[in-house]
């Protein structure tokens, strides 16, 4: 990139590649889940699966009530910087972990009947209250990948597995059942919750309505959301939970690459020292193209090209685009929206380099880099 860059930072003073976490717009999605908390009493919980750029916890702390744990590491790295509710749930505990998820854990949701038998002693010996994950068996996903509720699935507890007795100490359920979707599609999902479970739901003390809530998104119906928590909340006295995690990053960052090669076959290829599969897999397993500043995504009037990776899978490409100008080697290139479902899930695949990890301030025009990783990262890895 040879010009100013709109996102208001030089993309040529950072390592490459480099992800750069906008603090402006991470703060701007805050205000709006804090919004939505202050019009309801619902408790709103970071996914840490999504986004754990902890540095920026403190920006996100006021905001919101805590995390949401996928496991002891997760639940560790929410209690330790995050503070606040931790509310861990895993598709399966291990027996050796269990008692540090409970020491950390305010809240924890089973994904089984066998397991809340397995626990259930040391649960009530402690101050964790539990819950079930159910599932609704309801969802419109737009990927199959990202669809908890699709036949055969693992995660959740179907309404035809539980019998009396089952939920006898249960404090609550959760579900998860909607990706990157509107409150139209949670509305459905209540529906089938409602439907599946109702015949519990009065005895219980809170509910857990997952993730996958766009609210952060600019036609998102912000106010339907809010009808909905607030008939869940007064119909069955609970206290309601969500824990989005893209929409606490939704456009709240980018990964600046650099151009190393220009290659062609059957048209420009264009290497870059950022990788679709190491770097941001979701373009892969959703699969999507993402958006770069000064591009359009396919082949239109400009010069086209394909961009890939740098590793050696085959398929480690990104998607075609095109630009104003011929790139050349040392150009800058910034996709966008890459502050969720990246940093968490990287690798270092081929042993590529992880990408270095920037805040902007747009506000105050500082521009930090927080981390950069080298050879020992890699190594540290194996053994």
């Amino acid at each position: 990139m040879r010009e100013g860059f709109p996102g208001g930072f030089d993309p040529n003073a950072l390592p490459s590649p480099c992800y750069v976490i906008s603090l402006t717009k991470l703060q701007g999605n805050a205000e709006v889940l804090a919004d939505v908390r202050r019009r309801t009493g619902a408790k709103i919980l970071l996914a840490l699966k999504a986004y754990g750029a902890f540095s920026t916890f403190p920006l996100l702390r006021p905001y919101l009530d805590g995390v949401c744990a996928s496991g002891l590491h997760e639940a560790i790295l929410g209690r330790e910087e995050f503070g606040g509710l931790v509310h861990t749930f895993s598709p399966a505990f291990k027996d050796e972990e269990f008692k540090a998820i409970l020491d950390r854990s305010d809240h924890i949701s089973f994904n089984s009947i066998n397991q809340w038998r397995a626990f259930r002693r040391r649960v009530e010996e402690s101050n964790v209250s539990p819950g079930f994950r159910v599932n609704p068996e309801q969802s419109s996903s737009p990927s199959p990948l990202y669809d908890p509720c699709a036949p055969g699935s693992r995660l959740g507890i179907r309404a035809n597995e539980i019998e009396a007795g089952d939920l006898a100490g249960i404090h609550g359920v959760s579900f998860h059942a909607l990706c990157q979707q509107d409150s139209a599609a949670l509305e459905k999902v209540l529906a089938a919750v409602e439907e599946g479970f109702g015949q519990w739901l009065g005895d219980l003390k809170w509910m857990n309505l997952g993730g996958g809530h766009h609210i952060t998104r600019d036609d998102y119906d912000v106010g339907h959301l809010c009808e909905l928590i607030a008939r869940v909340r007064d119909r069955y006295d609970v206290q309601v939970f969500l824990e989005p995690g893209e929409a606490v990053a939704l456009d709240a960052g980018w990964l600046v690459a650099t151009v190393i090669d220009i290659i062609d076959n059957d048209g420009p290829i264009a290497i870059l020292d950022a990788s679709a599969t190491a770097h941001m897999p979701d373009v892969l397993e959703m699969p999507y193209v993402p958006e770069i500043v000064g591009a359009t995504r396919g082949d239109s009037e400009g010069w086209t090209a394909r961009l890939g990776g740098p590793s050696c899978l085959a398929g480690d490409q990104i998607g075609t685009y095109t630009f104003a100008e011929p790139l050349i080697p040392g150009d800058r290139i910034c996709f966008t929206d890459m502050a969720h479902y990246t940093m968490v899930k990287n690798t270092t695949f081929n042993g590529i380099p992880l990408p270095a990890i920037a805040t902007w301030d747009e506000n105050e025009r500082e521009l930090e880099i927080v981390r950069e990783f080298f050879y020992e990262d890699y190594k540290s890895r194996l053994s």
